[in-house]
């Protein structure tokens, strides 16, 4: 049989020039099947765009659904004595602090040792531990220990109230002990192991002394809780040094929520617009253009929009300053907000959050949304369609390359055999013309 490189050579015929024209023409069956994948691989894309849009939605409509954001504090600190942080319990007001000590942690250091390595007792000792407010703690020494394995058993007892390390003070060492707690209770005050290590320098610790509008209070940290109500202060200088807390409601996270709530809906709507769009000059059109499910999506949040929310004194988003524009999106009365956030926080909370026995419309929004993008929701619905549209595609397109690869496969044969016949019935030809011209030239002699 003629290979396709030598096709045409007995004939003289352009057999591959032909049998490459049947192919591309055959294989042109192709590009249909090619086309509605590439089409449904941009449903695809589109829907993985429109669900990134819905999903950022969502999350500025659940960030107006929590209760708490409508109770939220800002605490504004002046001054360098303390931080503060709050939560919503605290009550709204300004507090002077000024901080005259603070909490400090009790210090005792040991007796001179000249090596710590050298054995302190030949014999097991007890070690004791004294402290200010507390019970004494007492541990086992073994016999023949180091001022270091006095140390390391030290460290080694959760209970012991102290850390324990070495100190060299230019000449001999000592065994330096601090309280693991701040105050005057925790202040360790004695060390005492039989007659082999006593305790020699010893700073007290204290307690935090502080006054907050003018009511002293006294702590054994400088962590301090609940000596303003719903407020945590961390003690950070002494001496008399004051800072003021001004605690009130925080109206700009709250105006910040809805603004970005709208902007989400606002960025929603525009990729809709640029997903759905048709250019009737340039016959262009996006990839979700004509797809019910986007506008069923889009119809029923701008539903849910409109119905607003139900049993209290602000129904409906433009009791709140937002109204819905010609062209679909949301714009926002910013003073009419403003007044709402300052003077009906508990009523906006309850537009958007909800109460007792009523659904908030940022709930509404975030549970509509949740129900699309579900596993059995609209958008997933959708883009398993597609998935299984490509799938059917490519197996057509398998069997249709399938046959193509036959139908060109048998042209090559079919062409093969023409040559050869074609070559043969030349070679045929040659020889009735060398025949007819040696009897033409005997007849003529």
């Amino acid at each position: 049989m003629a290979s396709i490189s030598s096709l045409g050579v007995g004939s003289g015929l352009d057999l591959n020039g032909l049998l490459d024209q049947l192919e591309s023409a055959e294989r042109s069956k192709l590009q249909p099947i090619q086309q509605q994948i590439k089409t449904q691989e941009t449903r695809i894309s589109g829907y993985g765009q429109f669900q990134s849009a819905l999903s950022q939605f969502q999350d500025a409509a659940k960030a107006l659904s929590e209760p708490e954001l409508f109770d939220s504090l800002a605490t504004d600190v002046q001054g360098d004595a303390v931080t503060a942080a709050s939560t919503s319990s605290a009550t709204p007001g300004r507090y002077d602090i000024e901080v005259t000590q603070l909490a400090t942690a009790g210090n005792l250091a040991s007796a001179r040792v000249t090596d710590p390595q050298a054995e302190l007792s030949g014999v097991e000792q007890t070690l004791e531990l004294s402290f200010a407010g507390r019970d004494a703690i007492s541990m086992t020494i073994e016999a023949g220990s180091s001022l270091e394995a006095v140390r390391d058993t030290i460290n080694a007892n959760a209970d012991a109230g102290v850390s324990a390390s070495i100190i060299f003070d230019g000449t001999d060492y000592r065994l330096a002990l601090s309280s693991t707690e701040t105050g005057e209770d925790a202040s360790i005050t004695g060390l005492t192991m039989g007659g082999a290590l006593e305790g020699e320098i010893f700073n007290a610790g204290q307690d935090a002394q502080f006054n907050v509008n003018g009511i002293p209070i006294s702590s054994a940290s400088n962590q301090v809780e609940e000596a303003i109500e719903g407020v945590t202060l961390s003690l950070q200088e002494g001496d008399g040094a004051t800072s003021t807390i001004t605690i009130q409601r925080d109206e700009d996270t709250i105006r910040e929520s809805v603004t970005e709530f709208v902007d989400a809906f606002n960025e929603l709507k525009s990729t809709i617009g640029s997903l759905t769009a048709f250019d009737a000059e340039g016959g262009t059109s996006g990839a979700l253009n004509g797809e019910s499910a986007v506008r069923s999506v889009e119809n029923t949040l701008r539903s849910v929009l409109a119905s607003g929310s139900e049993g209290g004194e602000l129904a409906m988003l433009s009791d709140l300053g937002i109204s819905l524009t010609r062209t679909g999106t949301l714009s926002i009365d910013e003073e009419q907000l403003n007044e709402v956030i300052s003077n009906d926080r508990g009523e906006l909370a309850e537009f958007f959050a909800g109460g007792e026995g009523v659904t908030g419309l940022a709930s509404n929004v975030d549970t509509t949304i949740e129900q699309m993008l579900d596993t059995n929701g609209l958008i997933t619905t959708a883009v398993t369609s597609a998935e299984n549209r490509i799938e059917s595609l490519n197996d057509r397109f398998a069997r249709v390359e399938s046959s193509i690869d036959s139908t060109i496969s048998r042209y090559r044969t079919q062409f093969g055999q023409l040559d050869s016949m074609i070559s043969q019935m030349n070679q045929t030809s040659d020889y009735l013309s060398q025949q007819f011209n040696m009897l033409s030239a005997q007849t003529q002699n």
